[in-house]
């Protein structure tokens, strides 16, 4: 069984309990200097979308190096917080348990596709101790494209790379918990395993595109199972 499994991590794997929107003003206030007094929609988004919106949105103009600052920056505020992101956030009800399983299926490398930058991408799996599981050297990132179905591809291209097998829509799958990552299946070539773990309904999900709609991943074998039809 060959499959590419690109997971989703706010609200899929772990929940911040608002240390990221936190991280993400003060960064954003780091870098430009100037407080926010409006904020961008966050929820499905790219993290680039959601700079250059929040800076229009204050009326900043950027000279071209805000975003790479505020990587950095972000990526910086997210290991500082680490101690307080557990206390306040969680990993998933199910989770760990599933990121393990499918880590010891034969050919089914797993890794993230995630509006997040790289580097806070890492900082927030490292602090639930699930980055273990994934290879996040193949995943796609809100760094690589502001747009989330071109970031499947991408993943795809860097895990044919690593394995030397070729992925299609059909052995692709996304496993995430917003209307975007359906679309980002849609749109990017991948069939999506939806989660009913954040703000959006199952209902939502199906009517956006999601053939299969969980819960969460506290049931084991049905993610076991959504997976091996994908």
């Amino acid at each position: 069984m060959h499959r590419l499994i690109l997971w989703d991590i706010d609200h899929t794997l772990i929940e911040t309990g608002g240390v990221g929107r936190e991280v993400f003003t003060d960064a954003f206030e780091q870098v430009t200097g100037r407080r926010i007094d409006h904020m961008a929609d966050v929820t499905g988004r790219t993290e680039q979308v959601i700079f250059r919106e929040t800076l229009s949105l204050n009326g900043i103009e950027d000279p071209g190096d805000y975003f790479p600052r505020f990587v950095e920056a972000q990526a910086a505020g997210y290991r500082a917080r680490a101690d307080e992101m557990r206390r306040r956030g969680r990993a998933l009800p199910g989770s760990r348990a599933a990121l393990q399983a499918l880590a010891d299926l034969p050919h089914v490398p797993q890794t993230v596709l995630t509006g997040n930058p790289k580097p806070s991408a890492i900082a927030k799996l490292e602090t639930f101790d699930l980055a273990q599981y994934l290879d996040l050297d193949i995943g796609a990132y809100g760094t690589d494209d502001s747009e989330r179905p071109n970031l499947v591809p991408l993943a795809r291209q860097r895990a044919t790379a690593r394995t030397g097998h070729t992925y299609t829509r059909e052995t692709t799958c996304i496993i995430g918990d917003a209307t975007s990552d359906v679309e980002a299946a849609r749109k990017g070539g991948a069939v999506i395993i939806a989660l009913a773990t954040g703000d959006t309904t199952p209902a939502q999900l199906r009517d956006a595109g999601a053939a299969t709609v969980l819960p969460g991943l506290e049931d084991l074998p049905a993610v076991i199972r959504a997976v091996g039809v994908c």
